[in-house]
């Protein structure tokens, strides 16, 4: 497993090792042995795998009391993920990562508790799953505002996005609920 750092060093760039041969390809998207030795102690609860159109823009989504880690990978299409530290204490506190991920690459990333999380599609359509690490606990659910003015990401969208209602009514940073 190859790992690169991002501008926000708690936020992982993963790209795992694929066996190729006649029969086609195999590759491992989580051993916890592995992981650990990687820095990345981690215990999912939870599976879950959203299939988007072309512009979705899904995000940026978090839970205050229950926050959850997540492996995020594609396995269709394209996407353009993004975290944003919402950790008040940390050094990086508003800022965000954003990276490519796609069905071909196999990349994923690793975006830990304490961050909000969000992606849109490139292209046609996307499939994407990801392990979180605590359960969906909908009264814990919050939304950040996809396009806040004072987290200036740079989505790289292909005209107006399709959000749902719930991430059409974010809350900009300087409103959220946040971490310490």
């Amino acid at each position: 497993m190859k790992v690169a750092e991002t501008s926000i060093p708690e936020v992982l760039l993963l790209e795992p090792k694929v066996f190729v041969d006649a029969r086609g390809s195999f590759l491992e998207t989580w051993s916890e042995p592995l992981f650990e030795q990687l820095g990345i102690r981690a215990r999912f609860v939870q599976d879950n795998q959203s299939r988007s159109g072309r512009n979705v823009l899904r995000g940026l989504h978090y839970q205050i009391r229950r926050p959850q880690g997540k492996l995020v990978r594609v396995v269709s299409g394209a996407i353009f993920d993004v975290a944003v530290d919402l950790r008040r204490s940390s050094k990086t506190f508003g800022k965000w990562a954003g990276f490519r991920l796609d069905a071909e690459s196999r990349r994923m990333t690793w975006i830990p508790p304490g961050f909000a999380h969000g992606f849109c599609v490139l292209g046609d359509g996307a499939e994407v799953l990801y392990k979180a690490t605590d359960y969906y606990a909908p009264e814990h659910d919050r939304t950040l505002l996809w396009n806040d003015p004072a987290l200036g990401i740079a989505w790289p969208l292909a005209g107006e996005p399709v959000l749902s209602d719930k991430d059409r009514r974010g809350v900009p940073l300087a409103q959220a609920e946040t971490y310490d």
